[in-house]
């Protein structure tokens, strides 16, 4: 078995050690200005890459993120596995009893904030796709991508949003997480089954592709969801809890992931399932949830989030073009698509148009989107650069304008 040399093991290491705290150091900064701690992260990344430091200080960049072959490739894995874990996490956080709960506002709302911008960025995108740059030449798979960024929602970042503000346990903020669920879970069916198509174009059709998403969605919904909700109160009194959930619900995610990537959608289509499976049952507590977020949120999430600046040069590939175009899609595509899902469901112009902003709250979930996509070269160095920027931005602005729209309403006049 091939192993890392002393100088390779080391060099890894060090990255890791080091990558961990300048992303919680940059981080906590930007916490102090109410930002999420994910645009830290990331501002960390690009300051300290090939865009800023880089540039000026190769050799430090060359410290903090590896370059020695083997080393980045034990690296590159790390960060893949983080990914994987990122959207377990993400997956249990969905609540799918809440999404059958809501009433019409809820339903309206989540329908049309996926419609109009997964409409409108496969529109824009096929129809104006030479305005992107180079990407793809598969250009339905690429509008359909755009499509699904457009689409997509970051529920960890609307839902800190939510209760930085007092609105989580308001009718609103209930109207905004439903969406937002019901949003992310079409969203990466969507893209599993692009990354599925692109994966198995000379294997098997698109047709196959959806059945074998819908069949493991399915499966795991289901008859999974009952085994793993009946041995959870053996498991408990057999292992040492709750490490023994850790261990147990980490190792099905990956085996979830493993699965997903053998039948040819991606991994972490598999582990974003198992997550809402194992999240869903009525034994998993929130304390439970909480302890392998926290495990996975600040240790494995901030390595992702900061490496994400050292993959690509922010400076060389800013396209202000392309830039422009996506946060005009995003904003418009998302702001009036929940926007008017509120307005059917009953509500007022200012709560609508709050509701249409915090659905446009990307962060997380659209820079995973971005980097997969990259990886598989669905999309190039300029869109991907676009696309963080847009994630960056929608975050930072939903909060501020949510509290604007709502302000001089009290929670209570909210519920």
């Amino acid at each position: 078995m091939q192993v890392l040399s002393h100088y390779e093991n080391l060099s890894l290491i060090l990255s890791i050690g080091l990558l961990i705290i300048a992303a919680r150091m940059f981080g906590e900064f930007f916490r102090k200005f109410k930002m999420p701690l994910v645009v830290g992260e990331l501002i960390a990344g690009i300051f300290l890459g090939p865009s800023l430091v880089g540039n000026y200080a190769p050799g430090i960049s060359e410290i903090l993120y590896t370059h020695n072959t083997n080393a980045s490739i034990a690296l590159s894995g790390i960060i893949n596995i983080s990914i994987i874990m990122l959207l377990f996490v993400a997956g249990m956080e969905l609540n799918l009893s809440l999404i059958r709960q809501q009433g019409k506002a809820a339903l309206s709302t989540s329908v049309l904030s996926l419609i109009i911008p997964l409409g409108l960025g496969f529109v824009t995108a096929y129809y104006g796709y030479e305005y992107y740059g180079r990407n793809s030449t598969d250009k339905v798979a690429f509008s359909l991508f755009m499509g699904t960024a457009m689409a997509i929602s970051a529920l960890p970042v609307i839902a800190r949003t939510l209760i930085d503000l007092n609105l989580f346990k308001t009718k609103i903020g209930s109207i905004i997480i439903t969406a937002a669920m019901f949003n992310d879970l079409i969203g990466w069916v969507l893209f599993s089954m692009i990354m599925g198509m692109l994966k198995g174009s000379a294997n098997h059709s698109v047709l196959l592709t959806l059945l074998y998403t819908i069949a493991y969605a399915i499966l795991m919904l289901t008859v999974v969801r009952i085994l793993i909700n009946k041995s959870l109160p053996w498991a408990e009194k057999n292992f040492t809890w709750p490490g023994g959930f850790l261990s147990l619900s980490l190792g099905l995610a990956f085996l979830g992931a493993a699965f997903t990537e053998f039948i040819g959608l991606h991994a972490i289509f598999g582990a974003f399932i198992i997550g809402i499976t194992i999240g869903d049952s009525v034994h998993v507590t929130e304390k439970m949830k909480d302890i392998v977020n926290q495990f996975v949120t600040n240790i494995f999430a901030p390595l992702f989030f900061i490496s994400i600046g050292f993959k690509v040069n922010f400076l060389d590939h800013f396209n202000l073009q392309i830039t422009i175009i996506i946060l005009v899609l995003a904003f418009i595509g998302k702001i009036f698509g929940g926007y008017f899902g509120a307005k059917i469901g009953g509500l007022g112009n200012k709560e609508s148009l709050a509701i249409g902003f915090g659905m446009n709250a990307r962060g997380a979930m659209e820079i995973i989107l971005a980097t997969l996509a990259l990886q598989a070269n669905l999309i190039g160095e300029e869109v991907f650069v676009a696309i963080v920027i847009m994630a960056v931005i929608t975050s930072i602005v939903a909060g501020p304008m949510m509290n604007w729209l709502l302000k001089g309403k009290t929670t209570a006049d909210l519920t």
